[in-house]
């Protein structure tokens, strides 16, 4: 509870910069499994992509479900290669889904024939086909909007921040691109359309979530080199504790839905048609919290830390920090050694009991008279009066 208490209040300290060395290279191991998965396994591109020939048609014949293993079997004896059998829709309209290469007029026939076998009338089927050349257009298309929406945002954040902003959010952003695409090819899921328009979905997301970050970095690090208080790591460290629970709340509020759309619409319905699209989303809204926090900030302060005047900055804070340390060494030192000097004083063999119950000796009692009386004028001997005041 107090972890919570401090987070909802943005009181934590958590060193995200000082320990950005560690970040690194976690962020480098996954980029790097990713980029071989790139090149080993590939992606299962969807007909939209590469082109190819679907056939719909309901799931319920005669009152009889129809599996996807009876589908696949059906089409497969026309002869023909099955890309993908997915169950769509829900209810009524719920269906099944086969997708295969790119077909003619007479092998599209064939696979009619073949699915009445099943109980599947022929005139209850749909076809729809993409050529290849469709699908590269697509795709062209798809990667130039990418390319626009990157140089947009770079050229957003260098005029409302500054440059070094915009390459570290351009940065993280490609570390975002690269995981979430990753995951695609290391799982094996179908990539369509909808996944691209998960990706540019979370990519704003991302830099949203980093825009954040960094203006409250722009407003704790203004006017620091004025002074030797504190260094631009250490401010840009504070601004991300201090929106560590706005990261939170907006990361935890994005992921709900996404995840009830990939675990109970994909995993447990079966509804296969959004499980691209939220896979894409559930991975890309994780990664993107994450590079916010231990990507962006982090490079940001790499970058700024190589200009000379925060490099003198972090000198100056480091000689006052070492001078300070020095000082306080120093008095703790004198304070010892005094304390040893009057222990020595007080255990000396002429002081046969300590200074402090001398002390308490030489005290008067309380209500005790003065000790200190006036003198009296001097007497002669045998008494009689003061010798000033004798007769002659």
């Amino acid at each position: 509870m107090s972890l919570v208490r401090r987070l909802y209040r943005s009181e934590t300290n958590f060193n995200f910069v000082g320990s950005r060395r560690r970040w690194y290279v976690a962020s480098a191991l996954v980029v790097v499994i990713c980029i071989l998965s790139f090149a080993v396994r590939g992606f299962n591109f969807g007909i939209e992509f590469k082109g190819g020939t679907s056939f719909q048609f309901p799931d319920t014949v005669r009152g009889a479900a129809v599996s996807l293993t009876d589908a696949r079997t059906a089409v497969t004896g026309a002869k023909v290669e099955v890309v993908s059998t997915q169950t769509v829709g829900s209810g009524g309209t719920r269906s099944v889904l086969v997708k295969t290469p790119e077909l003619s007029v007479a092998q599209e026939q064939a696979v009619k024939r073949q699915l009445s076998t099943i109980g599947v009338s022929p005139n209850d089927v749909s076809i729809s086909s993409v050529s290849s050349s469709w699908g590269g257009d697509i795709t062209r298309k798809a990667v130039q909007a990418l390319v626009v929406f990157l140089i947009a945002v770079c050229l957003f954040i260098a005029v409302r921040f500054e440059w070094r902003m915009a390459v570290a959010a351009i940065i993280a952003l490609l570390h975002d691109l690269i995981v979430s695409a990753g995951a695609y090819s290391l799982i094996g899921f179908e990539v369509t359309p909808s996944t691209v328009v998960g990706l540019l979905t979370i990519l704003g997301f991302s830099l949203y979530d980093t825009v954040v970050v960094f203006d409250k970095v722009a407003e704790n690090t203004r006017g620091i080199l004025g002074g030797a208080r504190t260094t631009f790591s250490a401010q840009a460290n504070l601004a991300v504790n201090q929106t560590l629970m706005r990261s939170i709340n907006t990361s935890l509020i994005a992921l709900l839905p996404v995840a009830g759309l990939l675990f109970v619409g994909a995993g447990l319905l079966g509804v296969g048609t959004i499980k691209d699209l939220a896979l894409v989303l559930f991975v890309g809204l994780a990664v993107g919290a994450y590079s916010s926090l231990f990507l962006a900030t982090p490079i940001l302060c790499d970058l700024k830390e190589r200009e000379p005047q925060y490099a003198a900055l972090r000198k100056r804070v480091m000689a006052k920090a070492a001078s300070a340390s020095a000082k306080a060494a120093a008095v703790a030192e004198l304070n010892d050694r005094a304390g040893s000097d009057d222990e020595d004083a007080a255990l000396a063999p002429g002081n046969a009991e300590p200074a402090g119950v001398v002390a308490a000796s030489t005290t008067p009692r309380p209500g005790a008279r003065p000790q200190n009386r006036r003198p009296r004028p001097q007497q002669r001997k045998g008494g009689g009066r003061p010798a000033a005041k004798r007769r002659r």
